[in-house]
């Protein structure tokens, strides 16, 4: 018995200091300057002519709550918080049954935010589960609730909420889904609409319409059940048909939206630009972006991608400055909002290989070195073999140049050449080129083993592209807030890190891959691209059982395209082909009506005429010549050693 009066006198405290505390905190909050709730984490997108193509927290359609179907405002409350209207921003009985719930399940099954308590997430917070986050989530809900009416937190609540597809606001979200203003939404709509928020990706029924049905009846089971409508209404609701539209009036393209999810994960990482946006009052955020190339960019994705879950991303950069100016994450965003070309790291397949191929060329190669192509077993670390092959099995059974393997996409050449420089060689230079992923020096690694994400390898290959200068790949270009500032601006400045000769050397190598000259006992990689080329690319495929890459350059642009399936299943032979026609879309347009963009020939760089498989000087008897480069002073021989043949002999003496 006195430990129960203990245990009461000391809860009686506690409660009281919570209240007090309580209190003390929306007392200190009246006295606070009143957040702007318009204006906060609002942001204004404008692409590279300062045109804008996407306005945040629907600012451009807002709508009052007087001009919000009322069912719409019925559904959304039931839903979401029964309680609002009685609670100043905290619903206590609602946080005891979620705890109990939780604790009782042994996990997570409920949640217990208010739609104040969501705003404030919406508007002031990221989205990382941190005490300090939770801590601002309360402080803001608590500064919303005092300076707020309960009618304005729902008008802005409803004006800022994420209803999947880049839709942020119910005017915005109730133009795409059903072509109307949220004025004039029916109950059956406006059910439909409500239950899109707990889940974008699950309940939009433009990606699930089985799941945003079941989803749509419960809310409007509970809503007859509160008596909120009636049972004629429930029962018409669930009969009507609903017509969905699916895109925006003033704007068809759907991959825009992966280009600006990509700018908000940009915008999250920039030091300068505050955690919260509340110092900021708005931003305004100058991108990169080419809506003429982005509109051609999804228009070779639509004419090209098969109707099946096959899927696609491709990004497009300026070599010179790391300007993206054209990215698609996937071939819909209305029905698959993850983003492949910034958030999915994939296994790279042979567009591996350049980086190590210019890795040895600063270690002495040159396009005449020659390994022996046949079938090779190695031996490393603790006596582990690997035993690669080459795609399709195809064998030269002699000694080929480098050039021969870049062509052809050797494998065995390329892991010889890896061994020969050491693993940690190609490890090196792919951190060098600003590769951040982990990579494991492992024989297979010179075969695109481990996974890179396509913006880390879109910066490798722009060092070639641009004759050896490091670049930060970048979406955005400047952001200024609502009163001028400028909070940002993108710092384009270059590092040299390679040897021009040698890029120049390597990009004309990686010319070879669609160059017929060198069809012999094998074709190059995308030598069926050569008739629809109208201008001169250094060009690298990747494959792998899961993955196909196209990567590609010249001076103005280079572009990535890769192709696979999201659970990792192996593609078929049919499959490989998507990829490439994509590229070489992407590419043509890119540089129709434009010049040439190749490079020059370094002063120290000579060109000579070669056989393009064995890499030795032409003769009368060659019935294929190839001019090939290389720096002054490494030209071919006829008495140049075979690599591997020499390494045997050694060994054998």
């Amino acid at each position: 018995m006195k430990k129960f009066k203990k245990f009461l006198k000391w809860f009686f405290i506690i409660v009281i200091v919570a209240i007090i505390l309580h209190a003390g905190m929306y007392l200190y909050a009246y006295i606070t300057p009143k957040l702007q709730i318009k204006s906060a984490n609002s942001f204004t997108m404008f692409d590279k002519d300062n045109n804008v193509f996407f306005q945040g927290s629907g600012n451009q359609e807002w709508i009052e709550l007087d001009r919000i179907s009322p069912y719409l405002i019925e559904a959304t409350i039931n839903t979401e918080d029964k309680n609002f209207y009685k609670h100043k921003g905290f619903d206590y009985l609602r946080i005891l049954k979620a705890m109990y719930i939780n604790i009782t399940s042994g996990s997570t099954v409920q949640g217990a935010s208010t739609i104040t308590q969501q705003y404030a997430k919406n508007l002031f917070l990221d989205f990382d589960k941190t005490w300090a986050r939770k801590w601002d989530e309360m402080w803001y809900t608590i500064e919303i609730e005092t300076h707020y009416s309960k009618d304005e937190i729902l008008e802005g609540y409803l004006n800022t909420i994420n209803y999947g597809h880049g839709m942020y606001g119910i005017e915005n979200a109730s133009q795409f889904y059903f072509n109307k203003s949220a004025s004039d939404l029916t109950l059956a709509e406006a059910a439909m609409l409500t239950g899109i928020p707990k889940s974008p990706s699950n309940y939009s029924p433009l990606v699930n319409e089985e799941k945003a049905k079941e989803r749509q009846e419960l809310i409007l089971k509970n809503m007859r059940n509160d008596n909120i409508i009636t049972e004629e209404e429930y029962q018409n609701a669930l009969n009507e048909e609903l017509t969905y539209i699916g895109e925006k009036s003033e704007n068809n393209l759907t991959t825009v939206m992966y280009y600006q999810d990509a700018v908000l994960k940009e915008l999250q990482e920039i030091k300068e630009i505050p955690s919260t946006f509340l110092e900021t009052g708005g931003l305004r955020i100058y991108t990169n972006l080419d809506l003429d190339m982005q509109t051609k960019l999804e228009e070779n994705i639509k004419e090209t991608m098969p109707d099946s879950e096959l899927e696609v991303a491709t990004m497009m950069m300026d070599p010179e400055t790391g300007k993206i100016f054209a990215l698609a994450g996937g071939k819909n965003y209305t029905t698959s909002e993850f983003n492949r070309a910034i958030s999915a790291r994939r296994q790279v397949g042979s567009t591996m290989k350049p980086i190590l191929y210019y890795a040895a060329l600063e270690n002495g190669f040159t396009a005449s070195t020659t390994f022996t192509s046949q079938e090779t077993t190695f031996t490393f670390a603790n006596q582990q073999t690997y035993s690669p092959q080459n795609y399709n099995q195809k064998y030269g059974n002699k000694p080929i140049s480098m050039a021969t393997a870049i062509a052809y996409s050797e494998n065995i050449y390329a892991v010889k050449t890896h061994m020969f420089l050491g693993e940690e060689t190609l490890v090196n230079m792919a951190k060098r080129l600003g590769i951040t992923s982990e990579l494991d020096e492992v024989p297979s690694l010179a075969l695109g083993t481990s996974e890179i994400s396509m913006s880390e390898m879109v910066g490798a290959y722009a060092a070639f592209a641009n004759e050896g200068y490091k670049v930060k790949p970048h979406l955005i270009q400047k952001v200024i807030d609502n009163e001028g500032n400028v909070l940002y601006e993108a710092d384009e400045e270059k590092d040299a890190i390679l040897n021009s000769s040698l890029t120049f050397i390597l990009s004309n190598l990686l010319t070879g891959t669609y160059d017929a000259t060198f069809i012999d006992y094998n074709y190059p990689t995308a030598v069926n691209l050569a008739s629809r080329m109208t201008h001169t690319y250094a060009l690298k495929s990747g494959t792998t059982n899961t993955d196909n890459w196209y990567i590609g350059y010249n001076k103005d642009v280079v572009t990535a395209v890769w192709c696979g399936y999201d659970d990792n299943r192996d593609l078929n032979s049919s499959e490989y082909k998507y990829a490439q026609n994509i590229w070489l879309a992407n590419m043509e347009d890119y540089m129709e009506g434009k010049e040439d963009a190749w490079y020059e020939q370094p002063d120290n760089v000579v060109g000579v005429l070669v056989n393009p498989i064995s890499g030795k000087p032409a003769t009368d008897q060659d019935e294929k010549k190839k001019l090939m480069y290389y720096v002054k002073g490494t030209e071919p021989t006829a008495s140049d050693p075979v690599f591997d043949e020499m390494l045997e002999e050694d060994i054998a003496s």
